[in-house]
């Protein structure tokens, strides 16, 4: 592995890491606005439920089955965990220190970016 590609994976980590632990990302784009809605959750009640919910038990049948066909590069997926674990750490730090309304719109903002890139995307 080269080192512009160990970088990368390092960059991957952290940009995924923040952006889980800032915005719920993954599940999260459903979970975080059913807790608030349906259940009356604050945006930072919310996120730390969908956080909560996504350890790493929940994937643990699907990666199984991705590395019995021989498909995860354990290296690679090893250097992005770590920093994808440093990540979100920091990412809930900021996010706890934004206001509730704000926080709000953040993650609005984000779920419009992902719905457009996902509607007019390749």
């Amino acid at each position: 592995m080269t080192l512009s590609t160990v970088i990368i994976l390092i960059i991957i980590g952290l940009l995924a890491g923040v952006l889980s632990g800032l915005v719920g990302v993954g599940g999260g784009i459903l979970m975080v606005p059913m807790f608030v809605f349906f259940l009356g959750l604050t945006q930072h009640n919310a996120q730390g439920m969908s956080l909560a919910v996504m350890l790493p038990p929940v994937t643990f049948f699907a990666v199984y089955n991705y590395h019995q066909s021989g498909e995860i590069n354990w290296k690679m997926a090893l250097i992005v965990s770590l920093l994808f674990f440093i990540g979100g750490f920091i990412g809930s730090k900021i996010a706890l220190q934004i206001d509730q309304r704000m926080l709000k719109k953040v993650f609005g903002v984000f779920m419009l970016l992902v719905a457009i890139k996902l509607i007019f995307g390749k």
